[in-house]
């Protein structure tokens, strides 16, 4: 793994203060119910949920934005919410932290995906989903577009990606085209759908799972590991192939040649929600602030180890990060 001074991390964290990213993708309003369970419905062999209180976060790319914000810099949200009391509520917690929502097109057709998390004396009981996957209209991509070329100093764009119809084959390739022409570069957090449809990006981070999936063949030891960051390195024309291994840590592939391994950094793993979203902000951010690739790497993996010991869906911010950094160097 790459080291990291104390010094070194806040030289590069002062550079990417207020630097403005655009995050564009599917988001999520996630809604929490919390409660005790002490008996059993008498209609269902079903527990019966006292709630005791009720509170909603931001999901899927809005958490990537929230992260941004969360380590000083500016995020622009792009993407789809339904005209509907879940919007509304939506972007008020943009507004709460900080996030930009001009790029948000409302489309009445569609209702704002909505994850439902009912927990019962602290054990999840049920997930309740309530969203589309439609593609993106066309008015709606003309609206992200428009927005996106009124926007000046955009330092990066994050793709971020959950299967939700927001970033659809040509509208990927449509924005690629933009930030390349205006050197603006592109990171991608994939799923499964449109996995090989983001070529030419500056980096492309799948986790096990995603390249499993997209490559056909499992990732059971580090050759095979190799193997898929070389073969999506040259099917993508990816300058940057970072694939995340939860336990295993990262791997990084550069398309010199160079491989390096980035042992995981989380001791006490609470919960790995949310994660990734911290990850590809971090390194975005760290990038923006002059780290080399291999840097940004290392900065990533720290924060995605700092979130994941802690319950929750929670953002990354300078203290926790530098901390994270501190213990790792002992």
């Amino acid at each position: 793994m790459t080291t990291l001074s104390i010094q070194r991390f806040g030289e590069i964290f002062s550079k990417f203060q207020d630097a403005k990213v655009a995050v564009i993708g599917d988001i999520m309003l996630d809604r929490y119910f919390w409660g005790n369970v002490s008996r059993v419905s008498p209609e269902a062999p079903v527990p019966v949920v006292d709630v005791t209180k009720e509170d909603f976060h931001l999901g899927g790319a809005a958490n990537v934005a929230s992260n941004l914000c969360s380590l000083g810099l500016k995020a622009e949200l792009c993407g789809i919410v339904g005209n509907d009391t879940s919007g509304e509520t939506f972007k008020e917690l943009c507004k709460q932290r900080n996030i930009g929502t001009s790029g948000l097109f409302i489309d009445n057709s569609r209702p704002t995906t909505v994850k439902t998390r009912v927990f019962g004396n602290n054990q999840q009981i049920v997930r309740l989903d309530r969203e589309t996957k439609k593609e993106i209209s066309e008015t709606g991509q003309d609206h992200i577009t428009v927005f996106l070329e009124s926007q000046e100093n955009l330092k990066a764009i994050i793709l971020e990606d959950y299967n939700k119809g927001t970033l659809e084959k040509e509208f990927i390739t449509k924005i690629i085209t933009y930030a390349s022409k205006r050197n603006i570069p592109i990171f991608v957090d994939p799923k499964f759908t449109n996995f090989f449809n983001y070529v030419n990006v500056d980096l492309f981070k799948p986790n096990k799972k995603e390249a499993e999936a997209a490559l056909g063949y499992q990732l059971s030891n580090t050759n095979d590991v190799v193997r898929a960051g070389k073969e999506l390195l040259e099917r993508l024309h990816a300058k940057n192939v970072l694939i995340t291994l939860g336990a295993g840590g990262m791997m990084l592939f550069k398309n010199n040649g160079s491989i390096k391994s980035v042992d995981t950094i989380a001791k006490n793993i609470s919960d790995v929600s949310g994660a990734g979203d911290t990850a590809i902000a971090s390194l975005t951010a760290a990038y923006i602030g002059g780290a080399s690739i291999e840097e940004a790497s290392t900065i990533a993996n720290y924060a995605a180890g700092a979130v994941c010991e802690e319950p929750g869906i929670v953002s990354i911010n300078y203290e926790r990060l530098k901390t994270s950094i501190k213990m790792g160097q002992r």
